[in-house]
Formats: C-alpha cells, sequence, structure tokens
C-alpha cells in the first residue's frame, strides 16, 4: 500500500508542474490574495477531485442526470464567485443567509472556491489516472483505488498549495489597494472560468509542449508501477509458469467466460463444461479491421478442425458505445459467416479475468483445461495453426490456405475521430459536444486530418452536419473508416472521386484499396453520419 501511495503521490506532483494545471492557477492566486485560506482552498479541491473522480458517473447514473452536469455545477459557483468579488453589495446579500451558522463571514469561501476547482480541474492523463478512472468504471471501488485517488488528488495540491500562499502573500502586501485587489480578482476568476466554459483551456494547453511527459514515463511506467496498478485493477500479466516438455509454455489455468451480453451461434457454457476439447479464445469486436483480417483464418480453423476437438470461441469485447447492441453484433455475425459460438463481453468482465489488453488477442487452451499459446494482433497464422494440431495430435493436411494480409509497410497509424482520442489533428480549434463550423488549413502534413464545414464532435466520433467534409494525408494501399448512421460519404482522392459509399449500418466501410500511395482524401458527408475512426493497410 505504502507503494501505491508513493506512486500516486509523485504522479500528482508531476500533474501539477505540467500544461495541464495552468488553466487553475489564476483562481488560486486570485483566491489567496482575497483573502480566503489556501489550506481550505486546497482541501476542497483534493475532496472534489477524490470523490467525485471514483463515484460521480455512478451517481449521476443512479439519478439519471447528464455527466456534465457536475462540471457545469463548478463553472456556475465560480461565476457566482467572480461576481460576489466583483459587485460587493451582491456578495453581502448571497453571505446574509449563512450569517446564522457561522461568525467568520469566509470561513466556507476558500472551501467552496477549492471544491469547484477540484470539479473543473482536468489532470494529464497517465497509468495511475488511467487505473483510477478503469476502476471507477466498474464500480468497484476499494479502500486501494480510494487511497491512490487521495495520494495522487494531494500530490497534485502541493504545488497549487504554494500558488495559492503567493497569492496570499501578495494580498497582504498589497491590503491597502483593496477594493481594486478585489475587483481585479473578480475579473480574473470570471474570465478564467468563461476560457474553461468554452474549452479554450484545452486549446492553451495542446499549443505547449509536454515538458512533463518524459518524468511522467519515469513515474508511471515502470514494472513496479504497472505491477502495483495491476494489483489494483485486479488483474496481472500472465507469465509461462513452465516449459513442457513438447517445448509449449504453460500460462496457467485458463480464466473461466464472464458473459455480459447475448450468446450467438450456441447455448450459454463455460470453460471448464470443455474439458477434453482444445479451445482457441479470439477476442475480437467487430468494426476492428485488424479482427477482420484474421477472421478467414479463424473461420479455416473451424471449418477443419472442429470435428477434431477444437472449440473457437469469440468473445466480442466493444470498442465504441454502438457495439454494444446485441442486434448489430448479431447483424455482423452473420455478414461475416462466423459459424462458431461469439459471447458478448460488454462489461468487460472476461477481457479483465485473460488480463488482455489488445484487439485481436487469441488464447489457446489444451485439453486440461490450461493456457499453452498466445498471440496478440495479426499475423503469425501458420505458427499458431501448428500449435492447434499438437494440441489436438492431429496429422495430415491442414486448414485451407489463406493469404496473409498483415501490412508489413509503414502506414498511418489508426486515427480515431473523436475528441478523446483524436491525435494528429491539423484543422480549427475543436469546440466539443456541439455543432460548430470547421475550416481545412492551407497544408495537411503527413498522417494529420482536418474537418471543414458543420460538425459536431463528440468523445468518440464526430457527426455530420451542412456540407461537413474532413481531409485525410495517408500513407497507405487500403483505407477504412467505421461509419454509422443512414446516407453517403462520397471519396475524393487527390481531388479525383474515386467512389461514393452508401451508409446504412454501424459498421466498417472500405473507402480505398488498391497500389501502395501517399495521398491526400477528401470525404464529404450526407448530414447525420457519424464517423469513429480510420484504420489502415
Amino acid at each position: 500500500m505504502l507503494v501505491l501511495l508513493g506512486i500516486g503521490l509523485l504522479a500528482g506532483i508531476v500533474t501539477a508542474i505540467s500544461p495541464c494545471v495552468l488553466p487553475v492557477l489564476p483562481i488560486l492566486l486570485a483566491g489567496g490574495a482575497t483573502g480566503r485560506k489556501p489550506l481550505r482552498i486546497i482541501a476542497g479541491l483534493v475532496l472534489s477531485f477524490t470523490v467525485f473522480t471514483l463515484f460521480a458517473a455512478w451517481l449521476l447514473d443512479k439519478l439519471g442526470l447528464p455527466q456534465s452536469l457536475l462540471r457545469n455545477v463548478a463553472l456556475v459557483l465560480l461565476f457566482a464567485l467572480a461576481a460576489t468579488l466583483l459587485i460587493p453589495r451582491l456578495g453581502e446579500l448571497l453571505e446574509r443567509p449563512f450569517a446564522p451558522l457561522t461568525r467568520r463571514r469566509a470561513s466556507g469561501g476558500g472551501f467552496l472556491l477549492g471544491a469547484s476547482l477540484g470539479l473543473v480541474f482536468v489532470p494529464c492523463a497517465g497509468p495511475v489516472l488511467a487505473a483510477v478512472t478503469a476502476v471507477a468504471a466498474t464500480n468497484d471501488v476499494g479502500v486501494r483505488a480510494f487511497a491512490l485517488t487521495l495520494a495522487y488528488a494531494v500530490g497534485a495540491a502541493v504545488p497549487m498549495l504554494l500558488v495559492a500562499v503567493g497569492g496570499q502573500s501578495a494580498g497582504a502586501r498589497l491590503r491597502a489597494h483593496g477594493p481594486t485587489l478585489r475587483t481585479a480578482s473578480g475579473a480574473v476568476i470570471a474570465l478564467v472560468a468563461l476560457a474553461i466554459s468554452f474549452h479554450v483551456d484545452e486549446r492553451f494547453q495542446t499549443a505547449l509542449p509536454g515538458y512533463t511527459r518524459a518524468l511522467q514515463d519515469r513515474i508511471e511506467k515502470t514494472h513496479r508501477t504497472q505491477r502495483e496498478l495491476a494489483k489494483l485493477r485486479g488483474t496481472k500479466a500472465r507469465a509461462a509458469t513452465r516449459v513442457t516438455s513438447g517445448g509449449l509454455p504453460d500460462y496457467g489455468a485458463a480464466p473461466e467466460l464472464h458473459p455480459t451480453g447475448r450468446w450467438f451461434n450456441a447455448r450459454p457454457f463455460t470453460i471448464a463444461s470443455l474439458r477434453g476439447r482444445v479451445v482457441l479464445v479470439d477476442f475480437w469486436t467487430y468494426s476492428c479491421v485488424n479482427c477482420l483480417r484474421t477472421l478467414p483464418h479463424v473461420k479455416a480453423w473451424d471449418a477443419t478442425y472442429r470435428s477434431r476437438g477444437l472449440t473457437i470461441v469469440g468473445v466480442h469485447t466493444p470498442e465504441f458505445a454502438f457495439e454494444h447492441e446485441a442486434s448489430n453484433v448479431g447483424a455482423a455475425v452473420k455478414r461475416l459467416g462466423i459459424e462458431y459460438p461469439v459471447v458478448q463481453d460488454n462489461a468487460f468482465r472476461t477481457w479483465n479475468a485473460y488480463a488482455n489488453q489488445y484487439w485481436p488477442a487469441k488464447y489457446l487452451i489444451d485439453r486440461d483445461g490450461r493456457v499453452r499459446f498466445v498471440h496478440f494482433g495479426e499475423g503469425s497464422y501458420d505458427e499458431t495453426e501448428a500449435v492447434i494440431r499438437r494440441l489436438l495430435g492431429v496429422r495430415g493436411a491442414g486448414a485451407q490456405e489463406m493469404p496473409d494480409t498483415t501490412p508489413v509497410d509503414l502506414v498511418t497509424p489508426e486515427s480515431y475521430l473523436g475528441y478523446e482520442r483524436l491525435a494528429r489533428y491539423a484543422g480549427s480549434p475543436l469546440v466539443h459536444d456541439r455543432e460548430a463550423d470547421y475550416r481545412f488549413p492551407t497544408t495537411l502534413p503527413q498522417n494529420d486530418l482536418a474537418y471543414a464545414g458543420r460538425w459536431s464532435v463528440e468523445g468518440e466520433r464526430i457527426v455530420a452536419g451542412r456540407d461537413a467534409r474532413l481531409r485525410l494525408h495517408f500513407h497507405a494501399r487500403d483505407v477504412y473508416l467505421v461509419l454509422g448512421g443512414r446516407g453517403r460519404v462520397d471519396v475524393f482522392v487527390s481531388g479525383r472521386k474515386t467512389r461514393s459509399v452508401a451508409v446504412n449500418a454501424y459498421k466498417l466501410y472500405t473507402l480505398r484499396s488498391g497500389l501502395p500511395d501517399d495521398a491526400v482524401m477528401e470525404l464529404s458527408f450526407t448530414p447525420g453520419i457519424a464517423a469513429y475512426a480510420f484504420t489502415f493497410g
């Protein structure tokens, strides 16, 4: 526990000296300068950040309230505080109802200011914060998770406390100019709250270099840290316990399936019930092109070896919200010609039981129920089939030969379009969760993309409005895009229209296939079409 607390504390300190903390510094300075106790400001920030990071999503979901409610409430409180500083008479009116509760009029102001900051403060995400978020998403918050989050918040608060104390000292030296200082502080808080409301702070942060990234990696990406965070999540890396005389590693007893959703092509069963058969557990999701490229091989193994003792289980763990829908998964199973059992893993329980981290991933289990072979990603099909044949003890002809379509050349990396994972974006400043106008830049570097026309940019997708267009400078042979809704996408490459894609379901669509190319692709969208992520081959 002490090691985990130390990791959280150091990670928090690094966060507090990163670009992510810059938007709240003026408010801390102004709060201290107007007489609010620095310790009370920091106490409010630490408590609200800890509690709401762990429990806000669960609480709002139970109450049926939007996830943005608490952030909006915090912004209203910041504006109200600014108003009381700008208009002293308004401050007196707001404090009057609370006068019977305390003789010290400002006793709660610092804490309330800090609590508001705790709701709008967005740290630079790293493995520590990611682990806390994952635990909170499963509603399985224990003592270790609470302690780590608190340590992280305290670490972030230490440098901020120094800023607030500096503001208090400056305020004491400028006491003769009290009214002017009060008005200036109110204006600072109002302007920063306004900037946060319109996401100006995010544009400012992303414009600055990540000068603490190397330091963050040295703390959060060490083997010791990863081991502690894995224990927090309740998972651990799968390591071979021994190597058998046959030369295959033994990774231990196979974890059980934990279905969260429907079964397809089979009645529910367990791994234990398959004892005596060789089992291939295949983690996939139907809009992942890497998964789709492995399917011909997996289906060939099923056709060849099912009668000889092989059972394949496709564990469908969704990447996007629409992939949770059983009807969408069922349609994909039918469309892709999958005949082996598929089970939904919407809550990632089977994924976590296997400590999996990849799409696709394959785990081969022998007749005694032990994991004997693991492969992540595409490729190595001959090696995987050789292990299947060894575990089955079969000879003779193998499965039908399938071409290996795994990309071997450098191609544009997978590119997500929603703001949560958007990278290599070169267009107009983003406006989150509401429709806005965008313009293309004059030039577009290789692997970058940009939007034009009316778009609504959401967390995991973008939704087309009037005259919605997208440009991408790609280097690849094949270009795919996950789309949803109903309408049409016109595809232009180097200014020439190459195809028109009819969109009628949430799935992966092929925009281009052919010889390798380095070119600019422009897409024109029917209003209402949703786009999620590009993949390349």
